[in-house]
């Protein structure tokens, strides 16, 4: 990617990954010919060791009828989606997923581009459609909805918001 530094990327990835998981959200995961592309980033694997990883070969992610039946078994309307590239492995399944009915939060700087112009046309068109452009600690902090939830702690610090710590040592402190 050359529109985000692949450091933050990272972080934001498994930031976001973290923060769901500690608010027991559903997760599909899925790569995509890993002989040919590569494996999954290894902070990323590591935090999502414990979940089946779906290897497909589609470009669009909702081309997998393993994926689909997936997210179709979570019994939720909602979908949070990240891919690696905006234009083509976030836009495509946040697009099928509204056409089918979900409502469809695209995570931007969860995913990149090759160049700006096409993460620009990606966000553009999927606007355009209706799904809703979202910041990876904005989902997550929307989803928490409640920052007394015994969840808040490992969703913030899941984010590494600088300041999770601090907030929260000083919430013991005072308690104690």
């Amino acid at each position: 990617m050359r529109d985000i530094a692949t450091l933050e990327l990272k972080h934001n990835v498994v930031g976001l990954t973290k923060a769901v998981l500690a608010l027991g959200v559903s997760v599909v995961v899925t790569t995509t010919s890993e002989s040919m592309w590569g494996a999954m980033i290894p902070e990323l694997a590591a935090v999502l060791a414990t979940l089946k990883v779906i290897e497909r070969t589609t470009v669009d992610v909702w081309d997998e009828p393993r994926v689909v039946q997936a997210v179709q078994a979570t019994g939720r309307k909602n979908i949070i989606v990240t891919g690696v590239s905006t234009d083509v492995c976030l836009a495509l399944p946040a697009l099928a997923a509204l056409r089918d009915g979900y409502t469809s939060y695209a995570v931007v700087d969860a995913s990149g581009g090759f160049s700006q112009t096409q993460v620009d046309l990606g966000v553009n068109r999927m606007v355009q459609a209706g799904v809703i452009p979202a910041g990876y600690s904005t989902v997550s902090v929307e989803l928490l909805a409640d920052k007394a939830a015994p969840e808040a702690q490992p969703v913030y610090e899941g984010l590494s918001i600088p300041f999770s710590n601090m907030v929260f040592g000083l919430k013991q402190y005072w308690h104690s």
